[in-house]
């Protein structure tokens, strides 16, 4: 039997022992006043998962204001830099590679989050989604379009979320620039209806987002910054593609070869876009020539496709979401040809070990 792509090392800015990584997911297991990521649930989970080529964790909000979920551990205070230690330190005890994803939700917040306060977003535009807040799931709002301040002020968030990752012991970082939180509240025309330099044409719609990488690069080497992406997501957390949405992406993709970093994280559509003409249905396929770099994908991938798209030349890493969960072993699982265990959604989102720590190994 031929040795499996995915299970080959890889070497380009990122130095990874095998091509499987392990997925941003939120898993809400920060149940505590400070939103502090904790050493018994945290560190625990990923140390886990440590033989990974290389560990994402869920998103972390990179100030208060980028909240829009219960129970997510951040990286804007020194108690929670202090937190993400305990849990680097156990995966690179156990030769794993940890990246932390830096996240603002934007309007996908509600004023639950914020003591009554708007969420911010690039414009005054309700998603029309749900935010799941601490009393359930409710109705998003209407945001507070971002002043010139905000922006900058934000900009600085995540300027400074980046060098707390340093100090806390992280290989790297990823800006979720994805699924419809605020950056890619920004690239999109349909929620993006500013007049300024951060609305109108393409340039604009990106530029905050170049922003927040250049301010970046001053805390943090360019090959230690991921970035991620979803390019044909339509009918999701608010977004709705135009005929402009992949030129954006292209543009985005383009001028990121200008940059020297570890890698770009593209997902495949989340839905069925067939109907969509212009909607890209394979994305790893069309983004692949025009990205120098390294290109990691995902979305429902499993061990056979994960393969194929190495194979084919699409992609050099395959991030792994829902079989991560319940699969700790996933790399040996994959090296062995072993049966994955199935997940149990109704444990993704809820406090403590059950359905977090304690899914077995097949060797258990």
């Amino acid at each position: 039997m031929s040795k499996q792509q995915l299970l080959t090392p890889y070497h380009k800015n990122i130095n990874l022992k095998n091509r499987v990584v392990m997925a941003p997911m939120t898993r809400s297991r920060a149940d505590n006043e400070g939103s502090v990521a904790t050493d018994e649930l945290h560190g625990l989970y990923y140390e886990q998962r440590a033989s990974a080529g290389l560990i994402i964790t869920e998103g972390s909000q990179v100030s208060k204001d980028a909240v829009g979920y219960i129970h997510t551990a951040g990286i804007h205070t020194e108690e929670q830099v202090e937190g993400w230690k305990k849990v680097t330190k156990r995966v690179h005890d156990k030769g794993g590679k940890i990246f932390i994803q830096l996240w603002h939700v934007g309007r996908m917040s509600h004023p639950d989050f914020h003591n009554g306060e708007l969420p911010l977003a690039p414009s005054a535009i309700n998603p029309n989604a749900k935010s799941y807040t601490p009393e359930g799931f409710k109705d998003t709002v209407t945001p507070k379009a971002m002043t010139i301040d905000d922006i900058k002020t934000t900009v600085k968030d995540f300027k400074n979320a980046a060098a707390n990752a340093i100090k806390a012991g992280f290989d790297g970082v990823e800006i979720h620039s994805s699924n419809g939180y605020l950056f890619h509240q920004f690239f999109t025309a349909t929620s993006n209806l500013r007049t300024d330099e951060y609305g109108g044409n393409i340039e604009n719609r990106t530029r905050f987002f170049f922003e927040v990488l250049d301010a970046m690069k001053e805390v943090i080497p360019q090959e230690k910054i991921g970035v991620r992406f979803n390019p044909s997501l339509d009918g999701l957390f608010g977004i709705t593609m135009d005929e402009e949405t992949i030129p954006t992406f292209e543009s985005i993709i383009k001028k990121l070869n200008d940059y020297n970093l570890a890698y770009v994280h593209l997902s495949e559509p989340f839905t069925d876009v067939s109907n969509i003409p212009f909607a890209v249905k394979e994305i790893a396929k069309h983004f692949r020539p025009l990205y120098n770099g390294t290109l990691m994908i995902n979305s429902a991938f499993d061990q056979v496709k994960g393969n194929k798209v190495i194979e084919d030349g699409y992609a050099d890493l395959v991030a792994y979401g829902k079989p991560f969960i319940s699969n700790p072993d996933l790399v040996e699982r994959f090296r062995d040809h072993l049966e994955l265990a199935e997940w149990d959604e109704s444990t993704f989102y809820v406090p403590g070990a059950k359905g977090y720590t304690d899914y077995p190994t097949a060797s258990k």
